[in-house]
C-alpha cells in the first residue's frame, strides 16, 4: 500500500539536530535549538566562516506548473541525498512554506514520498518562527507611519502617497483593498489601505537578500514609506523604524538547520514566492551552505520563467553568487498537460501529447542556457510513465545537448536519484559555466522588462501606461535606474494567461502597475491579474486539516 507523505514523515527515524550539526562541523555552542529537531545557526558562527573556501552551487529549477504535479522540492532533497550516498558532502538550502498556500490549495511544501525534509509538520506550520517575526516588522513600520501622522505629521507624509501595506501570511482577499482608522478622531486619519502576504512583503525580500545584520538594517532604513505633497520620498529610518525591526528580525536572520529522511542536512529560511516575489531562499543560508559542502543544491520558485530568472538575475547579482549547473524539473504527467490532455487521462500512453508538451521543458532549459550555464533534466518519475514516452523528451531534449535523467527519489529516496548526482557532479565540476545575467544593471528599466519578456518569456511586445513609464522614468532621475527588475505574473504559463500552456510565442506582456522595493534593492512590475494577496478556492485546504484522536495532524497531505 502506498504510503502519505505525512505517513512517511512520521516513521522517520530523525537524529538529534546537534548531531546533524556536528557532522557538518558545527560546534553544540552554535546552534540554537528548537526543540530536538531543528536548530538556529548562531550569527557568530555565520560570521566566522567568511574566510572559507565555497562549495558548487546547483540550482533546481522546473517548468511552468500543472495540476499534474512536477516535484520540484522533492527532486531538491532527492539530489541532496543522492549526491551524499555517492560520497559527496551536500547541504540543501531550500524556501521556509508559507501558511498562505498551506491552507489553501497547495498543501504542505517539504518534499515528497521518500525525499523529504522534516519535521515536516513543523516545517509547514509555524517552524522557527521568522515568517511569524517578518509580519511583526512589516506591521510595526505601518502602525508607526499611521502614528506619526496622528502625532502631527512633522515629516509630511501626503496620506494619499503611502506606499508602505501591512501583511499576513495567510490567504485573505478581504484585505487585497481597505480603508482604515475608521470609527471616530481617536482612531486617526481615514485613509485607503491593504494587506499584501507575508511571502510578498519587501521586509521578507531584505531579509532573503540581506548578507549580515547591519545590512539588514541599512536595508530597512531604506525602505520608502511614502512620499511628501512635493513628491519627496520618506524613509522608515526618518521614522526611526529601522532599529526596533532589526530587533524583531534579528533570530530569524540566522539560518535554520533541519535534516532528511535520510538525516543529511538541510537549510530551510526564508520563503518569498516567485509569482510575486523573487522567489528564493535566504543568502545567509545559502552561503553558510557554501561553506560547509562541497555542493548546495538550492531551488527557485515555480518556473524557471520566474523563480530561476530571478535567482541569476537578483539573487545571484547582488550576492554575488555563481552556480555551477542547473537541473530543470518536470514529469511526463505535467507534459501531456502542455501538450493539451485532460487531467483524467494522463494515466493513458499518448506519445504524441508528449512530444507537443514538451515544448515547455525545452523552452526552459534554452532559456537556462542563456545565462551560461549547463543544465540537465530531471524526469521525476510516475508509474504510468513508459519508455516510449521518456524516450521523446530524450530524443528532443538531445538536439540541444541536454541529457533527460528519470529519477525515482519520491519511492526510493536518494538511491532513485543517483544517476541525476553523477551527472550533476560531471556538470558542475567541468568549469564550463560563464554565469551572466541576461541584463547589465546600466540597461533602462523599460529595457529590462522587455528584454525579461522577449527573452524570457517570447513576446513579442510589453504594454504600459504612460503612468507606468513615468514612474519608472522618475525612478531613473533619482538614481536607482541600475536596479534589477522582479517581475510579478502568473506561475502557469509564460504569458499573462494561465490557460496558455506549452510554449506561447507572439503575446503581449501588460505591465499593470510598478512598485519600488528600495530597501530589496530592487523593482517589482505587476503584469497582467497577479495579486499580492492570494485569496482562498472554493473549498480550502483548510478544511481537511485537522487532529485525529490521537493528536496528530491530518490533511496536511
Amino acid at each position: 500500500m502506498v504510503k502519505s507523505d505525512i505517513e512517511i514523515a512520521r516513521k522517520a527515524k530523525m537524529r538529534p539536530i546537534l548531531e546533524v550539526g556536528a557532522d557538518l562541523g558545527i560546534p553544540e555552542s552554535s546552534l540554537d535549538p528548537y526543540g530536538h529537531f531543528k536548530a538556529k545557526i548562531s550569527m557568530d558562527y555565520v560570521n566566522g566562516l567568511k574566510s572559507q573556501d565555497d562549495g558548487k552551487l546547483i540550482l533546481v529549477t522546473g517548468i511552468n506548473p500543472t495540476p499534474a504535479g512536477e516535484g520540484k522540492t522533492t527532486t531538491s532533497v532527492g539530489l541532496g541525498d543522492a549526491l551524499n550516498r555517492i560520497g559527496k558532502k551536500a547541504i540543501m538550502c531550500l524556501r521556509e512554506p508559507s501558511l498562505g498556500p498551506c491552507f489553501g490549495v497547495k498543501g504542505g511544501a517539504a518534499g515528497g514520498g521518500y525525499a523529504q525534509v522534516v519535521p515536516m509538520e513543523d516545517i509547514n506550520l509555524h517552524f522557527t518562527g521568522d515568517f511569524h517575526a517578518i509580519g511583526a516588522a512589516n506591521n510595526l513600520l505601518a502602525a508607526m507611519i499611521d502614528n506619526h501622522i496622528y502625532w502631527g505629521n512633522s515629516l509630511q507624509l501626503d496620506e494619499r502617497r503611502i506606499a508602505w501595506r501591512r501583511a499576513v501570511d495567510m490567504n485573505d482577499r478581504a484585505l487585497r483593498s481597505i480603508v482604515g482608522s475608521l470609527g471616530g478622531v481617536a482612531n486617526g486619519f481615514p485613509r485607503s489601505d491593504g494587506f499584501d502576504i507575508v511571502v510578498a512583503s519587501e521586509i521578507m525580500a531584505i531579509f532573503c537578500l540581506a548578507t549580515s545584520l547591519e545590512d539588514m538594517q541599512r536595508r530597512l532604513g531604506n525602505i520608502i514609506v511614502g512620499y511628501t505633497r512635493d513628491r519627496k520620498p520618506v524613509y522608515a529610518r526618518d521614522l526611526e523604524a529601522d532599529g526596533a525591526m532589526t530587533v524583531l528580525l534579528k533570530d530569524a536572520l540566522a539560518p535554520n538547520l533541519v535534516q532528511t529522511l535520510e538525516n543529511n542536512p538541510a537549510f530551510i529560511h526564508g520563503g518569498p514566492f516567485a509569482n510575486i516575489a523573487h522567489g528564493c531562499n535566504s543568502v545567509m543560508a545559502t552561503q553558510v551552505g557554501l561553506k560547509l559542502a562541497d555542493y548546495v543544491v538550492t531551488e527557485a520558485g515555480f518556473g524557471a520563467d520566474l523563480g530561476a530568472e530571478k535567482f541569476f538575475d537578483i539573487k545571484c547579482r547582488k550576492a554575488g553568487l555563481k552556480p555551477a549547473a542547473a537541473v530543470v524539473v518536470g514529469t511526463i504527467r505535467a507534459l501531456k498537460m502542455h501538450g493539451g490532455v485532460a487531467r483524467e487521462d494522463l494515466g493513458k500512453e499518448n506519445v504524441e501529447a508528449v512530444r507537443k508538451g514538451v515544448a515547455n521543458i525545452e523552452r526552459h532549459v534554452v532559456n537556462t542556457q542563456q545565462f551560461g550555464l549547463p543544465v540537465i533534466v530531471a524526469l521525476n518519475q510516475f508509474i504510468t510513465d513508459t519508455n516510449a514516452e521518456v524516450e521523446a523528451v530524450k530524443d528532443i531534449l538531445a538536439e540541444h545537448g541536454v541529457e533527460a535523467i528519470p529519477c525515482s527519489h519520491w519511492s526510493d529516496g536518494g538511491a532513485g536519484a543517483e544517476d541525476l548526482a553523477h551527472k550533476v557532479v560531471e556538470l558542475a565540476d567541468s568549469g564550463t559555466a560563464n554565469f551572466k545575467p541576461i541584463y547589465p544593471d546600466a540597461m533602462p528599466l523599460m529595457e529590462k522588462i522587455e528584454t525579461i519578456a522577449s527573452k524570457i518569456y517570447h513576446a513579442s511586445s510589453v504594454s504600459a501606461s504612460q503612468q507606468v513609464k513615468n514612474q519608472l522614468a522618475d525612478w531613473e532621475n533619482i538614481g536607482l535606474g541600475h536596479l534589477p527588475i522582479c517581475i510579478a505574473k502568473t506561475q502557469y504559463s509564460f504569458s499573462t494567461d494561465p490557460n496558455a500552456k506549452g510554449a506561447p510565442t507572439g503575446h503581449e506582456l501588460p505591465i499593470r502597475e510598478v512598485r519600488l522595493s528600495n530597501g530589496a534593492e530592487f523593482i517589482v512590475a505587476i503584469a497582467g491579474e497577479i495579486m499580492t494577496m492570494p485569496g482562498l478556492p472554493r473549498v480550502p485546504a483548510a478544511t481537511k486539516i485537522t487532529l485525529n484522536e490521537e493528536g496528530n495532524i491530518e490533511g496536511l497531505f
